[in-house]
């Protein structure tokens, strides 16, 4: 097989600089239920710790008839940013677009969105906005009727992405396949993985090698259970400086985190 990448090649994606992760950052994933919430949750206590001001926004929340904590609400009782928001909330637990559809609520306005979102810009130093599932979901309409997505988000506003993956297997297609996605919308993207398990095994490993060029911080599992005021302590170390966290050896981060497994 040839080590050179034929013409037809997509672009890599690029990490952003840290300047980069500060304005507004959208956290999306590989998937649904990958750890974007506590990822946010975790980045927003790291900015926060570092002396930024940080806003949260939730464009859609679907899910809201199941009597679930929602996201916002997960990320309040574990970061407590200084400023959160959910601009559209809907019944059923299906993508943002569908829930609308479903419910005969109106859908999410892309521009509308655009203009909540960089109106928090202007008064903070980071706002996260939490996508749902992953990064093609249908998310509202656009004035001509047409459906958008996070991807559209992110081109339209111009902004860095993190990309939450899983650690275990089907992670390498689900990540590179967005990474890609995001390659060629030219929107730099950075992956944090969302729960690292307490006794890994040999596919983490291997997943863990493939990811960490790409790699800007990894939570352990159950981070979304701990104590509020632990895990606000804790969330630096689970982050890279880009990320406003500490971990900068990811060899050494696997020695602590590996038990003599790897």
């Amino acid at each position: 097989m040839s080590a050179q990448a034929p013409p037809s090649a997509q672009p890599a994606p690029r990490r952003p600089e840290s300047g980069e992760w500060r304005g507004i950052v959208l956290v999306t994933g590989t998937d649904t239920e990958v750890g974007k919430t506590v990822v946010t949750a975790a980045v927003a206590a790291a900015a926060q710790a570092a002396g930024l001001r940080v806003a949260v926004i939730k464009p859609g929340q679907t899910g809201i008839s199941t009597g679930e904590p929602t996201d916002i609400e997960v990320i309040t009782r574990l970061a407590a940013p200084g400023t959160t928001r959910t601009l559209a909330e809907y019944p059923d637990p299906l993508a943002p677009l569908a829930a609308a559809t479903v419910a005969e609520m109106p859908p999410l306005e892309l521009y509308e969105v655009v203009d909540a979102i960089r109106a928090e810009a202007d008064k903070h130093d980071l706002v996260l906005v939490e996508g749902a599932g992953g990064l093609l979901v249908p998310m509202g309409v656009r004035p001509s009727g047409e459906s958008w997505t996070v991807a559209d988000l992110a081109t339209t506003l111009g902004i860095s992405t993190i990309v939450v993956a899983r650690a275990g297997l089907g992670t390498l297609n689900h990540t590179a396949l967005t990474l890609e996605a995001l390659a060629r919308r030219g929107v730099p993207a950075g992956v944090v993985i969302g729960s690292w398990p307490h006794d890994p095994e040999l596919v983490h490993w291997a997943n863990l090698s493939e990811l960490v060029p790409h790699l800007v911080g990894a939570l352990p599992a159950g981070a979304g259970r701990m104590d509020p005021g632990v895990f606000r302590r804790s969330a630096p170390g689970w982050l890279t400086p880009s990320l406003y966290g500490v971990l900068d050896n990811w060899r050494t981060w696997a020695e602590e985190f590996g038990e003599g497994h790897h």
